[in-house]
């Protein structure tokens, strides 16, 4: 059974369907490869199969019947199930019931086999937490394979599953797709239940290796809850019917410098001039234009106190789910001296940051009322060596700044609220893959639907293959 490696969930689910394969097949398959892959990767943290294999030989439905799926250990809470954030100080919580978009996978008939790893509390770009160390990227081991959502996207680029979840609150979604050479869609606000956070930067949804799977999870998920305080009109039809649909001729500013002061390495820029080009092929008109207007030191210290902020807040919340007070032992350093700081910024200092958002968010509003896409690299470098984000001894926030200049561009995506995705199309020399990143519109995910269909067809990448792979 190891030919379903190099099936998506889409191709999976018809095999399910026209009755060729068993779901218990299909789950005990994808348990066989976790078990001979994780080794090497460590993308899975908490196994389910038990839970797996009694929901596969129960009666399914849905348009995933029977598909074997990873949950990020972060804010995707499964009844019954651990969820430890990566964090220690949670290494024992057992979420009581599940989240509102775990129970949408489940109503699609996705099966869980298990928790992926992410760094405490998604804060760095990369997936090494102290509770269970690094996840390896599957194109070069010694290499990270982004961040927060690691866990997931080694898992899919390895073969492991087809599908897995992951939230994205500054890139999370978009970065380890770049990094491994995935899919990776990042929804606008609203369109899926929101993560619990207290910024609402982060969304929901999954890193894929086809569009279609990508398309077809979030017709499965999106709509916001009742309570959820934003708001996006659903989309006209669904998302899987905008794979293959022409895009028409698309205006798309391209952007090739960095937003922060770092520059950006050559093989970013060299992917993302690349990716014009093919789009330019399609028949899409691209001209060369900057974000004029934004200034990124305030950009940059506003995200600083929101972040921060957002850590205090989550220290305040385990504290509330654990009946527990958080100590410094408890966490990692970069967590403790974040929150610290976070706890120390002043009404004042938070409307700032807050002001600050607004007028970004407002300036990318203007800036794409004159394009449909916004093209620009996902990364400022390509996957970081391991221990590249570690603290360091008399500096415990030493690897989150160095993170700036890892990811100049994803962060105003969620400040905004506009969807964005990494697109795999350029691998480097060294066979490192490099994502390019194309923003659209507040609320206009079928259109970016449409333009990554076209460039998949176009450059077909769902069949390469890293190293470290299950077959």
């Amino acid at each position: 059974m190891r030919e379903l490696a190099n099936l998506d969930a889409i191709a999976q689910a018809d095999l399910v369907r026209r009755q060729e394969v068993k779901p218990i097949e299909l789950v005990e398959a994808a348990i066989e490869r976790i078990e001979r892959m994780n080794p090497r990767l460590n993308a899975v943290v908490t196994p389910m199969y038990d839970l797996a294999r009694a929901a596969a030989s129960g009666p399914l439905s849905g348009p995933f019947a029977g598909v074997p799926f990873l949950l990020k250990d972060l804010t995707a809470t499964y009844g019954g199930v651990r969820m430890t954030s990566g964090s220690r100080f949670l290494r024992d919580y057992v979420a009581p019931a599940d989240s509102e978009l775990v129970a949408r996978y489940r109503r699609a008939g996705l099966i869980v086999l298990g928790k992926t790893n992410t760094p405490e509390f998604g804060l760095v770009p990369t997936t090494e937490p102290v509770l269970f160390g690094p996840t390896r990227n599957p194109w070069d081991t010694m290499r990270t394979p982004g961040g927060s959502s690691g866990g997931s996207a080694a898992a899919v680029a390895s073969g492991m599953v087809p599908a897995a979840h992951g939230n994205d609150g500054g890139g999370s979604i978009r970065i380890p797709a770049s990094c491994c050479g995935l899919f990776g869609l990042k929804p606008s606000r609203g369109r899926n239940p929101l993560a619990i956070e207290a910024t609402s930067l982060s969304v929901e949804h999954a890193l894929t290796r086809t569009v279609r799977d990508s398309a077809a999870l979030l017709d499965a998920t999106q709509g916001a809850l009742r309570g959820d305080p934003f708001h996006v009109e659903p989309p006209g039809r669904p998302y899987l019917q905008e794979v293959g649909a022409d895009p028409g001729k698309l205006r798309i500013a391209l952007t090739a410098e960095s937003l922060t002061e770092f520059p950006l390495e050559q093989d970013c820029v060299d992917a993302v001039h690349d990716a014009a080009k093919l789009c330019q092929s399609l028949g899409h008109q691209v001209e060369e234009v900057s974000l004029g207007g934004l200034d990124g030191d305030a950009f940059s210290h506003a995200f600083d106190i929101v972040w921060s902020a957002d850590t205090a807040a989550d220290l305040q919340r385990v504290a509330l789910l654990t009946g527990r007070e958080p100590t410094e032992g408890d966490f990692e350093p970069l967590t403790w001296a974040l929150a610290l700081r976070g706890a120390r910024y002043t009404s004042g200092e938070a409307l700032f940051a807050l002001r600050t958002f607004q007028e970004a968010a407002g300036l990318l509003d203007l800036f794409m009322s004159a394009f449909d896409v916004w093209l620009t690299p996902t990364l400022g470098e390509p996957p970081v060596p391991l221990g590249t984000f570690d603290p360091k001894p008399d500096d415990p926030i030493a690897g989150y700044r160095r993170a700036e200049q890892f990811v100049p561009f994803t962060p105003i995506a969620n400040v905004a609220g506009q969807p964005a995705m990494s697109v795999p199309l350029y691998w480097n020399a060294q066979g490192l893959p490099i994502g390019t990143h194309f923003v659209a519109r507040f609320g206009n995910e079928a259109m970016l639907f449409r333009l990554a269909a076209q460039l998949e067809q176009a450059r077909p990448w769902a069949q390469r293959r890293p190293p470290v792979f299950a077959q």
